[in-house]
């Protein structure tokens, strides 16, 4: 038997058969998957679960003994997984018995009845769970034709020290060409330096790039280095060049053509070894013929230019996408979330505007929401779900939800402790507090409220199928409850159409 100690938070499968053959091959198929796991025999399946808390599900297998089927029973918080069993009919009625495995095991629809396991955790009467956030990645990976034109324009380029036009929607990764163009070339050793146009104030701009003396202005209280300086050797990757004011445009200009530039209020030469790689998701064509945009920079700039696509013109490369932007977040935040098949084919479906920043921004919600379980298509965003599916709604044993409906009747009581001897035998200081009982009815000496309540549910019921004929289904709708809840409740009251 395998430890069935928890050592983290990761809610794990118990696997409850006296089959090892079985056992085992059930086991290898969770593993694959990445479930955790451990197993007993039916004879331990009483002391698994009374030490282990974080239980994702139970897994019955063979011939179920009726210590076995008791523990369905006393465990209502627990959904129940039912493989290659012999007699299911035993199990008839507990709702908490959410499926059975079919046989030889599926993975599309074990990784789907995972999904409703965790489902039922999330959904239970008065739980929640704190999920932790995590940050943003952006990364360059797929099989598409777009990115391997890219990954391909990237190599041929790198070796060389021609200056690089990066172009593309903003999110779709333009600063991750520049790096992955740095660290392939000769100047890997050297700084890859960023610095983004739009961000820095026009008559600072000058001063970030190439430095200033001491007392060059207001505020210069000494001499400082620019980007140029600190990218010596390296590489500067000018971010938003669209954004560049007119002024800075022809100081760059100069830079690109002499390779040297002064610092602000200087007059020493310095020598510019730097690699040059500029970015935009704007077009610079269009601004050179709106005067925006210098044409003889847009030239020098755009040497070899290479076109960063959208997602959306890549779709293929959405399921190696999640993979990886997950792998990262689950290596920085040791969490992470999976996606069903369906899932995945809905997100496919989504123009993404946003790229993927959008993108990971959307893995990061779904981390805060359901991290360390399965996505469906049902807790992606409503602006994700481009695929019509059926929620899954768990059901729950009677007690569990006769549990918080009493909860939530109570819950505007406040007793002190004080005032207990103060209470007649019914236990309640003031009858009238109830306002769904009628004072009136209540006798001096009180009474057994659940068998009250009992009476008057079978009363109710008894009503309703009367009134339909026995026909379960629109007895249920007037009742305003499951099909499956009211033929629980009939078979609990021994309910049975007149012969």
């Amino acid at each position: 038997m395998s430890d069935p100690i928890f050592i983290s938070e990761h809610k794990k499968i118990l696997i409850i058969d006296d089959d090892d053959s079985r056992s085992s091959q059930l086991a290898t198929v969770l593993s694959f998957i990445g479930e955790h796991f451990f197993q007993g025999t039916q004879a331990q399946a009483l002391e698994l679960l009374e030490k282990n808390e974080h239980l994702l599900t139970v897994i019955l297998s063979g011939e179920l003994s009726s210590e076995t089927i008791s523990l369905v029973k006393r465990h209502p918080k627990i959904p129940f997984l039912l493989h290659d069993v012999l007699d299911p009919n035993l199990l008839n009625g507990y709702v908490n018995v959410i499926a059975s495995l079919s046989t030889p095991l599926n993975y599309a629809q074990l990784t789907e009845l995972i999904h409703h396991c965790h489902q039922y955790h999330n959904k239970l009467p008065r739980t929640s769970e704190k999920m932790r956030s995590n940050a943003l990645f952006r990364s360059l990976v797929g099989v598409s034709k777009p990115m391997h034109e890219v990954r391909f324009l990237i190599e041929q380029v790198a070796k060389s020290p021609t200056s690089v036009l990066v172009l593309g929607e903003s999110g779709t990764g333009k600063e991750v060409v520049a790096r992955n163009i740095h660290n392939l070339s000769e100047r890997a050793k050297g700084n890859f330096v960023p610095v983004n146009c739009g961000a820095i104030p026009a008559e600072l701009l000058e001063s970030e790039l190439f430095g200033h003396e001491k007392g060059a202005f207001t505020g210069a209280i000494s001499t400082r280095k620019g980007r140029f300086e600190l990218a010596e050797g390296g590489t500067l990757f000018l971010d938003e060049i669209g954004d560049m004011p007119q002024p800075m445009q022809v100081k760059l200009l100069r830079v690109l053509q002499e390779r040297t530039f002064e610092r602000v209020g200087g007059s020493k030469s310095l020598k510019a070894d730097v690699r040059i790689i500029a970015a935009t998701h704007q077009n610079l064509e269009k601004m050179i013929k709106s005067g925006d945009f210098r044409e003889d920079l847009f030239y020098r700039l755009n040497v070899f230019p290479i076109e960063t696509p959208a997602l959306r013109d890549r779709k293929e490369d959405i399921p190696l996408l999640l993979k990886e932007l997950l792998t990262r977040f689950e290596s920085e935040q040791d969490r992470t979330v999976r996606f069903t098949e369906k899932a995945i084919e809905s997100l496919m479906e989504h123009p993404w505007d946003g790229n993927v920043r959008e993108l990971s921004n959307l893995i990061e919600r779904m981390l805060i929401m359901y991290g360390d379980q399965i996505v469906d298509v049902a807790e992606l965003p409503h602006k994700y779900q481009h695929i019509d599916t059926e929620a899954y709604t768990p059901e729950y044993p009677e007690e569990l939800n006769e549990q918080d409906v009493i909860n939530e009747l109570f819950s505007g009581f406040d007793y002190d402790e004080d005032d207990v001897d103060d209470k007649d035998e019914s236990g309640l200081e003031n009858a009238s507090q109830l306002d769904t009982l009628d004072s009136s009815t209540l006798p001096s000496d009180g009474l057994n409220l659940k068998e009250h309540l009992a009476e008057l549910e079978v009363s109710l019921i008894t009503q309703s199928l009367t009134r339909h004929d026995f026909v379960v289904a629109r007895a249920a709708e007037t009742l305003g409850m499951r099909r499956t809840t009211l033929v629980e409740k009939m078979r609990k009251y021994d309910l049975q159409k007149p012969a």
